[in-house]
């Protein structure tokens, strides 16, 4: 090759990967400029479906464009993270997903989606806290009766779950494996059942999280032992941890935002600023408060880097108590 071709080359390489960056800066600039669609992998009228509605609302306030909610549930929320995952990266599919989706990834089951290649975080949203619940006649005052009881008695208490793997089942493995207690595990179809079953003495306690505990609370249909975070609830501050009470656990759930991964760089900026404000906005802290967890901004990179943490966390816990997901 003649020196002078090989320098042509380069320059229409350095030609053509110019015009590519600045489509994709062009690109950036407009977006968005059509309505985009969020998918919640879970069932309309729960948790995330309405935090996925609360952020929606804020989020197509900063971006200008509608955003249309789409429920994708079904197979522990692995068909919506599919169907994210699998959606072209132009920045118009967002998921909103969460611990699900890092406990299916820790159990080593096969996925159609590899969790950390396959989408790109934008920014946690939300940290929720959980409580665990006792019904009203139950003998247990506090989580030292409980612990007492359980330590006494191996395999006594019997302890209801949303489900194999869900979060509610890995906070209460949590719990018990801090209190060094043995439980029996009875999984449920959602927490509705396992709050109405933990209401007429079927099983011995629940924990669930702030959108059905709080309304049970309060309404003194289900009495609360303890929250499960680190720091008390600001809904419910009378109400002490875990850790106050002398076992080391702690638990919650969490939400976060992702679009597929190859999603441009620029719009994955403009979508983490757009997020940033629409958390900081009074008014919607204010509504996720509401829920019973707060606002939680991150970048992309520590999104990552909590994500890994808790696969790892969540691994260790399922191999040692030898919890295993049916694929």
């Amino acid at each position: 090759m003649r020196i002078s071709s090989f320098f042509t080359g380069l320059a229409a390489v350095a030609t053509l990967t110019l015009s590519l960056s600045s489509a994709s800066v062009r690109a950036a600039d407009v977006y968005p400029i059509k309505p985009i669609r969020m998918i919640v992998p879970f069932a309309p009228g729960g948790a995330a479906d309405i935090l996925g509605r609360v952020v929606g609302d804020y989020l197509q306030r900063e971006l200008g464009q509608p955003m249309v909610m789409v429920n994708r549930d079904g197979a522990g929320t692995i068909i919506g993270v599919d169907a994210a995952a699998k959606s072209a990266p132009d920045g118009y599919t967002l998921l909103i997903s969460g611990d699900a989706a890092t406990v299916n990834t820790a159990s080593n089951r096969k996925l159609p989606y590899d969790l950390m290649r396959d989408l790109q975080p934008i920014s946690l949203l939300y940290a929720g806290t959980q409580f665990l619940l006792v019904n009203n006649n139950s003998p247990y005052k506090n989580i030292q009766d409980l612990v007492k009881f359980g330590k006494a008695n191996p395999g006594a208490i019997r302890y209801g779950s949303t489900g194999i793997g869900t979060s509610t089942h890995m906070s209460a493995e949590t719990f018990n494996t801090a209190a060094g207690i043995k439980t029996v595990h009875i999984p449920y179809r959602g927490v509705a059942p396992a709050m109405n079953d933990l209401g007429g003495g079927h099983v011995d306690y629940v924990i669930a999280g702030s959108t059905a505990a709080i309304p049970a609370i309060k309404s003194g249909q289900l009495r609360a032992l303890a929250i499960t975070g680190r720091n008390r609830s600001a809904v419910l501050p009378d109400l002490p941890t875990f850790i106050e009470q002398g076992v080391n656990a702690e638990t919650g759930s969490w939400y976060g935002l992702f679009v597929p991964a190859g999603t441009p760089p620029e719009i994955v900026a403009r979508l983490h600023a757009a997020t940033a404000k629409a958390l900081a906005n009074p008014e919607l802290g204010e509504r996720l408060k509401q829920l019973g967890g707060e606002a939680r901004l991150t970048a992309p990179e520590q999104t990552v880097v909590f994500m890994r943490g808790e696969i790892q966390k969540f691994g260790n816990l399922m191999r040692e108590l030898n919890i295993k997901l049916v694929d």
